[in-house]
């Protein structure tokens, strides 16, 4: 084999194709192998470097959005809030134990309709990241979402959520608060209220975190956003216990706008300004308020049942599933 392809094998893969070649060459010299010619393995060998450095080209086209997406000078849930809503009133606390401001929520006007507004906000310098904990909820936010939908619900507000965090805050506290219990309470209220639900994924997309503000009846994604079920770090972590395995990850992952849209995970993509959308912040909240008052005007004489109805199916769909009774 020509000892010159591996000069553009990936190093993650390095490590796996010489011990393919070692093992062949041990072969080679044993004597129980002589006269056999190995030159369909080395071709086997040779397609799988091929593939390596496709899956390798593939991974990171798929990292730079996964970097677009975390991009700090992107415009935030309260750049967005300020400008597509009129008279926006923040709403805080969860009325049991305190506030979380890496949740915001509120009641704003647009198109002439009063809205309900809930949004996960990183901040955008130390101090402000921080005072939002990186756009990472605790329980106390979850709750104050619930608090907000279920008003929306009582007077009929269509809700809209910007999602953009890496996931639910991990620590001890917010576990011993009822992390997972809050996030499962507020997907649950999503599923129960009778007024649309409006959805859009600014930034990151992460985990349960995410979902907990993305059950609805018409969720949009920017082109550059991410959403899945755990970020590429943590998956590279359990799966191959390596960080340098992130960017194979986010690949397998699918969690782009173009893999979740053909998947059926999200409704619609909004393409961003060239470069991304922290190149023109003004432009794309122009263009995302335009697609909010699309989806507000579609849903509008929609029945609640049947906006309960449309977001339990819509879930439901998705993915595959088998059952065999063996009875």
């Amino acid at each position: 084999m020509d000892l010159k392809k591996l000069e553009k094998v990936p190093k993650n893969y390095f490590k796996e194709i010489l011990e393919s070649l070692s093992k062949m060459e041990k072969l080679k010299r044993t004597p129980f192998f002589s006269g056999i010619h190995f030159t369909e393995a080395e071709r086997e060998l040779a397609q799988k470097i091929n593939n390596y450095r496709k899956i390798e080209k593939e991974a990171k086209k798929v990292w730079k959005i996964v970097e677009l997406s975390r991009n700090e000078n992107r415009p935030q849930c309260l750049d967005y809030i300020n400008g597509i809503f009129e008279d926006f009133i923040q709403l805080a606390g969860d009325r049991q134990t305190g506030d979380d401001k890496s949740i915001i929520a509120g009641l704003g006007r647009l198109a002439g309709t009063t809205v309900a507004v809930i949004g996960n906000n990183k901040g955008k310098d130390i101090k402000q990241r921080v005072e939002h904990n990186f756009g990472m909820g605790i329980p106390q936010g979850y709750r104050k979402s619930q608090r907000i939908m279920k008003l929306a619900d009582r007077f009929g507000f269509p809700i809209i959520t910007f999602v953009d965090t890496p996931g639910a805050y991990p620590g001890l506290e917010a576990e011993d608060d009822g992390q997972a219990g809050a996030i499962a309470k507020s997907i649950l209220t999503m599923f129960e209220v009778k007024v649309p639900i409006i959805s859009v994924l600014i930034g990151e997309g992460g985990s349960g975190g995410a979902l907990a503000l993305a059950v609805g009846n018409y969720v949009m994604m920017l082109k550059n956003a991410t959403y899945s079920v755990i970020s590429p770090e943590g998956c590279a972590a359990i799966l191959w216990k390596d960080p340098s395995g992130s960017k194979l990850a986010a690949r397998a992952l699918k969690i782009t706008s173009k893999d979740l849209i053909r998947l059926k995970i999200i409704d619609r993509i909004i393409h961003e300004p060239l470069g991304g959308a922290q190149n023109n912040p003004e432009r794309i909240v122009r263009i995302v308020k335009k697609y909010i008052i699309y989806a507000l005007e579609r849903y509008e004489n929609v029945p609640g049942e049947e906006l309960k109805m449309q977001r339990a199916k819509k879930y439901e769909s998705m993915g595959i599933f088998s059952y065999t009774d063996k009875a």
